[in-house]
């Protein structure tokens, strides 16, 4: 198995630019380089600057590597577009002029990628989980969500030769089972590939290992959450928004949770999955002093489950 493990911002609370709270970004970096990461994602538009010389030098202070830039915005609205082509082309100018993550032996294609999440629609946030009562996409807007990716990917590829994964998400209109498989059935793997998070999954009503075996031909990347089965069942009964879950601990520190990590480590080897995999713990970032502590122990436990 050639697996090399990566953190992101999201660990420390990062989701929401806005949110007051966030701790600085040179923190960030500093402890994911303490607890043993040689590779970080670039979290929310605007988080990190898109300043390639002052990135650039923190990440060597810290031999640390972007493995991923992210998009997680609005994908539905035609109103939107621009800013998502802006986004694009800002992250992958970005990641791009870093010094590239080193690559598997393997692995589909090379990082840093970037990742496509859907997110902004409140009818669909305090139904996360609950595929029975989430309302779904029209055709038409569903369409248009479809156009918005394929034009990200083809921006990210052409231009900077950045390959684009669609990364289902709890609480967007790409999450259960009937909308996963119908964004691979619209757009072709040559265009984008797949990023299959074990969390969002389990949160959403399905088995992680059953998705990463049926998809492995299209798995590019891949995130890894746990889940606290205790919180998992009291939020689940209640009208909440997805990442008040979170600030609640439905996300719990790899092996502390429901999924069997060693069972997942086995399945991966059977697929031959070879690339990255970047460990995520959402949480309200004013928990976050307690981040470093769950960041290293989610990579020792995976280092001692068999993930070199």
């Amino acid at each position: 198995m050639s697996i090399k493990i990566a953190s992101a911002p999201c660990c420390w609370g990062v989701d929401d630019v806005n949110n007051p709270h966030l701790p600085p970004w040179q923190r960030v970096l500093e402890e994911a380089a303490q607890a043993g990461y040689q590779g970080i994602e670039l979290g929310p538009y605007g988080y990190i600057p898109l300043d390639v010389e002052l990135v650039g030098n923190a990440l060597h202070r810290h031999q640390l590597h972007i493995v991923a830039g992210t998009i997680f915005d609005d994908l539905v609205a035609a109103a939107n577009l621009d800013s998502l082509l802006q986004q694009t082309r800002d992250i992958c100018r970005l990641i791009t002029r870093l010094p590239r993550p080193p690559q598997a032996d393997g692995q589909h294609f090379a990082a840093p990628y970037l990742v496509v999440m859907d997110w902004g629609h409140p009818e669909r946030d305090f139904q996360a989980g609950h595929s029975e009562r989430a309302p779904r996409l029209s055709p038409q807007d569903w369409q248009r969500m479809v156009a918005h990716i394929r034009q990200i990917a083809a921006v990210a590829q052409a231009e900077f030769g950045v390959r684009t994964v669609i990364h289902p998400h709890a609480g967007g209109y790409i999450e259960f089972a009937d909308e996963i498989l119908q964004i691979l059935a619209d757009i072709p793997y040559a265009e984008a590939g797949l990023c299959l998070d074990t969390g969002h999954l389990y949160y959403s009503g399905m088995d992680p290992a059953q998705w990463l075996r049926q998809h492995a031909s299209r798995l590019d990347y891949i995130h890894f959450k746990d889940i606290d089965l205790a919180v998992y069942q009291q939020v689940m009964q209640q009208h909440i928004a997805f990442f008040d879950a979170c600030a609640r601990g439905v996300m719990c520190p790899i092996g502390k949770g429901v999924i069997d990590y060693p069972a997942i480590r086995r399945l991966l080897d059977d697929i031959g999955y070879h690339g990255y995999i970047t460990i995520e713990q959402e949480r309200d970032p004013r928990n976050a002093a307690t981040s470093l502590r769950d960041v290293t122990a989610s990579l020792q436990y995976l280092q001692q489950a068999g993930f070199h």
